[in-house]
């Protein structure tokens, strides 16, 4: 396991600060209706250097009081940035509490890859934090490298239920007010954390040996449980061919309005109410979606110039899951696409994208297409036999492509090397 490597990222520039790292966050949030909050968040930070001052990322919201080591610090809020000034210098290798009151009315950091992080919806709260969006309702250290456990507790009107990265620890009811605590034990990529709310009730879908639960609104109850009754056979699938699931349970929120497209955050994914129709219609964004367990959330970028350790190995366990469900196989499906993509612009490194082309369609693909070449050089038993050993050797941690190509030797580096750095499409093998 390698968390916390290369910060900053040269993709989300004016992110992070590699002069410490986070190890917890414990935020504590007052919610007002959906549209005002009120939060306190504590920061478990190691100082790699000797720091004089401290830089996290925070955007659309106000800084009320600032606090290093239990002492009032000094502070100035400019953009995104917000600049800490201890009272005391704090030493290479030390570890201080860092703690920031805050306030405001989020709302989502618009930039290349249009609008992240908090978004109000018809009647709701959705956070999508990727790629950079986490620190419109949390200050943070905001790049895909740094891992950290968290502790969420979020105060909200009852009408509304909340749903955050983690283990419900504890709903409790006090008057118009309910308090959530969600724990996250486990290394959690800060645009992996997230806070949903919405009027949701909750479903448990029975079928596995990892809990599985759904927050729906009541309306789409029926075709809900219709299109996500497949979830525990996809668990079980996918923990044989991927290895063991990696988190204490899996959690699927349906909002009441339409998404573009669904979005994973750790142990949990969204979907839209467009994305459950009563007939499966989005079956492979299902798979898609938890396939990220593994491949994203448990074993993460060290920066997003590797997204396609990703968006890939998520793809093709779309078609692994088509495979085995009895639908066209994975060898099919790479042809077909094979095809497609032959049809498009040449011009994609998958190795290094580029941020304006990091979630184009082809990255997903030819990153699909990568390892459907690597399983038929392989064979079916050293392939999966990898993908094990990977999901295994780096649990909760961080990779880039250069680890994978460590990992699957000099035979398959050079198989993978044209997939990875050429512009043109390489022949299947």
């Amino acid at each position: 396991m390698r968390p916390d490597r290369q910060v900053p990222d040269r993709y989300v520039p004016g992110r992070g600060d590699d002069s410490f790292s986070v190890s917890h966050y414990d935020l504590d949030l007052d919610l007002r209706g959906t549209g005002s909050i009120s939060g306190r968040a504590r920061l478990t930070v190691t100082a790699r250097v000797d720091l004089t001052s401290l830089t996290l990322d925070l955007v659309g919201l106000g800084v009320d009081k600032v606090a290093v080591g239990g002492r009032a610090a000094r502070w100035r809020h400019r953009g995104s940035r917000l600049v800490i000034t201890p009272a005391a210098p704090v030493a290479a290798g030390s570890q201080v509490l860092v703690e920031v009151r805050y306030s405001g009315e989020p709302g989502p950091q618009r930039g290349p890859w249009g609008e992240v992080g908090w978004e109000e919806l018809t009647d709701g709260v959705l956070v999508a934090g990727q790629p950079d969006g986490a620190p419109t309702w949390f200050p943070c250290q905001d790049v895909p490298g740094s891992k950290a456990t968290y502790a969420t507790q979020v105060r909200a009107d009852s009408t509304y239920s909340v749903v955050a990265h983690g283990v419900l620890a504890l709903q409790s009811r006090g008057g118009s007010r309910t308090t959530w605590v969600y724990e996250m034990a486990d290394p959690t990529a800060t645009y992996l954390a997230t806070l949903q709310v919405g009027r949701y009730e909750r479903l448990a879908l029975p079928g596995s040996d990892v809990p599985v639960t759904a927050w729906v609104p009541p309306r789409l109850h029926g075709r809900a449980t219709q299109d996500l009754r497949r979830q525990p056979e996809m668990l079980e699938v996918f923990s044989r061919l991927f290895g063991p699931y990696p988190f204490a349970g899996y959690t699927v929120v349906v909002t009441d309005d339409d998404l573009e497209i669904p979005l994973e955050s750790q142990g949990l994914s969204v979907f839209g109410a467009n994305h459950v129709d009563g007939a499966g219609g989005s079956e492979r964004l299902v798979a898609h979606e938890l396939a990220h367990q593994w491949f994203g959330n448990s074993v993460g970028v060290a920066a997003w110039q590797h997204v396609w350790l990703n968006e890939g190995f998520a793809c093709y366990a779309e078609w692994l899951w088509s495979q085995e469900s009895g639908g066209p196989s994975a060898d099919d499906l790479a042809r077909t696409h094979h095809r497609r993509l032959a049809q498009e612009p040449q011009d994609l490194v998958l190795s290094d994208p580029g941020p304006d082309l990091m979630f184009d369609d082809r990255v997903y693909t030819r990153g699909a297409l990568a390892l459907h070449a690597l399983r038929r050089s392989v064979g079916d038993g050293a392939f999966f036999d990898l993908l094990r050993e990977w999901t295994a050797t780096h649990r909760h941690g961080t990779v880039t492509t250069d680890d994978w190509l460590a990992h699957v030797g000099p035979a398959g580096t050079a198989l993978l090397r044209p997939w990875l750095d050429d512009t043109a499409l390489p022949p299947m093998p």
